[in-house]
């Protein structure tokens, strides 16, 4: 199987059940009247479907289906707690705080956050490269890598809402909705290009050290 269908085989699912149709339901359903918290609420169908065919498929939990419902149930919490409007303003900055919280708090767990994730973008989803990436965690170096990405990640989401928290104090609405709509991106697009950066001088790092250490397995 070439590369690209490998890569459209594993992601295809993903972005279709935890992005676009996530996404189709809550907008057809809040221009129908519905309330978002309720269109939320069924739109967090999709992903438990995808998290629940992968499962029965190849008894292995998706970890991109599993955030996205976190989002959502973070979305849906902040939604029934700001009602005011400069409060609901804030929704986004809370949803972002909690999740960096969230990948914080994973660190407390035997494999962060961003191993998984890490994992989801490395691999095809296959057994074969998914029991590679899993072996990969047996190396110091590699574990120091995952949770160094998680530690960054999570400050960073902490720093990103405790800065819109702190501007839309002292800005107006407009312009509080203005940087609540660019912020996330800039922020976002920083951490991606931070990360493989970063992932690639571990990599390397790896590769002097013990060079057999990162053999990926042949693709099929």
């Amino acid at each position: 199987m070439g590369r690209l269908a490998s890569l459209l085989l594993n992601w295809g699912p993903t972005l279709v059940c935890n992005v676009a149709l996530p996404l189709m339901t809550y907008q057809v359903l809040t221009d129908r009247g519905m309330s978002e918290v309720s269109a939320l609420a069924v739109s967090a169908v999709w992903p438990v479907v995808e998290v629940g065919v992968l499962w029965a498929v190849r008894r292995r939990i998706d970890e991109i289906g599993v955030l996205t419902l976190i989002v959502i149930a973070l979305g849906v919490g902040s939604s029934l707690l700001l009602d005011d409007e400069r409060l609901v303003l804030l929704k986004e900055s809370a949803v972002t705080g909690l999740f960096g919280l969230v990948l914080l708090g994973s660190l407390l767990a035997p494999r962060p956050l961003m191993f998984y994730f890490g994992r989801k973008f490395a691999t095809d989803g296959s057994p074969e490269r998914v029991a590679w990436w899993d072996g990969l965690w047996r190396f110091g170096g590699f574990r120091r890598t995952q949770r160094t990405l998680t530690v960054v990640w999570g400050a960073v989401f902490l720093a990103e809402a405790a800065v819109r928290i702190e501007l839309a104090e002292v800005l107006t609405v407009g312009a509080t909705v203005a940087v609540s709509a660019v912020l996330p991106y800039a922020v976002t697009a920083g951490l991606v290009t931070w990360t493989i950066l970063y992932s690639r001088r571990a990599r390397r790092r790896a590769a002097e050290a013990d060079p057999a250490a990162l053999a990926e397995p042949a693709r099929g």
